[in-house]
């Protein structure tokens, strides 16, 4: 439900079933000169807002997730500017300022002289309910460290950590408060934090300090931390986690391997070192004599790449993943999001060679030996594509590609790829993985955003192998002649579900209906997504699936 006051009252709160949002935008709006305000007030509806941009010279301008408008078709003047800079508190030494009792912040631009010449009025929000695709880690009392592109939201989930740990699970928390970003302006500490307890940096060069101090002074069992940034905030991190205490932050980067790749924070992952292999040791792992391995134990046990509140990528065992990344191996997280009900779903993480296919690890040997002992899936026919997705949640995918009925079967790895499918903000950072499909002459695709929408656009160029009455051939492909008959490959797919839940419900196999080998393959992926083992049996035109549980 979503509640918007007449134009003087444009304060939001927004409750249902999983988040609640509570906004002052009216106190931040204020700060406005009036002429700005009316014509933010005339536009109604501001669920989405992010801040309100005023740079001297240019056309004040508001900005929403996905679109900006200008607010006034007159350019902003040095009145202007004061009159925000009056009416706000005092800038620190990072630019920043607040107001009290609220989340909001407002951040200057200075010319050569020290004069505010800009201005970005950013709107905070207290968000409930931002963690629950993350609550198990929350709780378990290991220390984690949030990622995520500026804007993600990591800020807001860090304000809901630190309640649900100090309200729900009584522990004593202590929030580092460089900015007064996580807990608001002022002597009093925003609501949004619960009974956690915030400790406010004097100025940014300070936190590693007050960090230390925290720990010394108050006996915190959970320290949180935005935006860390430093070698000395690294280190202070490393003393923390050494006494015991869970440390729960931020800092910047996308994914783990710009953390590896990042001098100043790399130590938060163990750091990293060159060692000179032996000849021997050399020639076992097929390397040169000089490598890069992790130097100590990572900080943090968990890293969480953040998409978005509900869709996150989990990289569990750090230490692991480090050695891996370093040893040339693209590494997957958990990818973890919320069906359409609200629950918990995930895939879990599986290393995938790119660069030696004979180092394999002694888990990925037993691992194995065990499928040697199943029956094997059929391998799919030739009109199925076999892709690899790079940056892009891998369910969801299959997700979109099984709703349009897509020809085609996502795998893991690129020696059983017919194709890689990447972002553009993925592909410029040139990842291994990438690099090594260029190399073996495999077909990359670039979406411009790993969005639904661009998932299911890039997909259609593969629907008219399976639904021959979107297509101009006279004659449908092999694999989709029977899928065409009354058991269909979407009612193929419901009695899958179904199934599924009969083995979580208890039951030892189930076997499902014959099919054509296209449709039998998405069962087996189906299957596989929800951690239950699968066969195909039987011949030809009776050839089945059978759903088992997993030992």
């Amino acid at each position: 439900m979503t509640q918007v006051a007449d134009s003087q009252d444009i304060e939001v709160e927004q409750a249902s079933d999983d988040n609640r949002i509570v906004d002052d935008l009216q106190t931040l709006v204020s700060t406005i000169p009036e002429h700005i305000q009316s014509a933010i007030r005339s536009l109604g509806d501001l669920n989405g807002v992010l801040e309100v941009v005023l740079d001297l010279g240019r056309k004040p301008e508001i900005r929403f997730l996905g679109r900006q408008i200008h607010l006034d078709t007159e350019e902003v003047t040095r009145d202007d500017i004061d009159w925000v800079v009056a009416r706000v508190g005092r800038f620190g030494d990072d630019n920043r300022a607040g107001i009290e009792k609220t989340l909001h912040r407002i951040s200057v631009i200075r010319n050569r002289m020290g004069d505010p010449v800009g201005l970005t009025l950013r709107f905070g929000r207290a968000i409930f309910g931002t963690i629950k695709v993350i609550e198990d880690f929350v709780f378990s009392g290991e220390s984690i460290l949030l990622m995520g592109r500026p804007g993600v939201g990591k800020t807001t989930m860090l304000r809901e950590i630190a309640r649900v740990l100090a309200d729900d699970a009584g522990k004593r928390v202590i929030v580092v408060d460089t900015s007064n970003e996580i807990a608001g302006d002022g002597d009093v500490a925003h609501p949004a934090i619960g009974n956690a307890r915030r400790m406010q940096v004097p100025s940014t060069p300070e936190q590693h300090r007050v960090m230390i101090e925290a720990v010394e002074n108050h006996m915190p069992e959970v320290i949180i931390i935005d935006e860390m940034s430093t070698v000395e905030e690294a280190l202070a991190a490393r003393t923390i986690a050494e006494r015991g205490v869970q440390l729960i932050a931020t800092a910047h980067g996308n994914t783990l391997e710009n953390l590896i790749s990042n001098p100043t924070l790399s130590d938060l992952i163990g750091g990293t070192q060159a060692v000179t292999l032996g000849d021997v040791e050399a020639r076992r792992r097929r390397t040169q004599k000089t490598v890069i391995e992790r130097k100590q134990k990572p900080t943090f046990n968990v890293i969480i790449e953040i998409n978005d509140w509900n869709n996150v990528g989990v990289h569990r065992d750090v230490a692991s993943v480090v050695d891996d990344t370093l040893r040339g191996y693209a590494t997957r997280p958990e990818l973890r999001w919320l069906g359409n009900n609200g629950e918990l779903r995930q895939d879990a993480a599986a290393p995938t060679k790119v660069e030696s296919r004979e180092a394999i690890r002694p888990h990925e040997r037993e691992k194995r030996e065990e499928r040697r002992d199943q029956p094997e899936p059929e391998r799919p026919d030739p009109e199925i594509t076999r892709i690899v997705a790079f940056g892009i949640p891998r369910p969801l995918m299959q997700d979109e590609a099984d709703s349009i009925g897509a020809a085609v079967e996502m795998v893991r790895d690129l020696e059983d790829a017919d194709m890689l499918v990447t972002t553009k903000a993925h592909y410029g950072r040139r990842p291994r993985a990438v690099r090594n499909a260029e190399d073996n002459g495999m077909a990359v695709y670039v979406l411009r955003k790993g969005t639904a929408e661009q998932i299911r656009r890039f997909l259609r160029r593969f629907e008219s192998t399976l639904t021959p009455e979107t297509t101009d051939s006279p004659e449908p492909p092999k694999s989709v002649r029977r899928s065409s008959h009354k058991n269909g490959s979407r009612s193929a797919m419901h009695e899958t579900e179904a199934a599924v839940k009969k083995i979580e419900a208890g039951e030892t196999t189930v076997e499902l209906a014959p099919q054509s080998a296209f449709v039998r393959r998405l069962q087996h992926s189906l299957a596989n997504r929800n951690n239950v083992g699968s066969a195909s049996v039987g011949t030809e035109p009776e050839r089945r699936v059978v759903l088992r549980r997993r030992r």
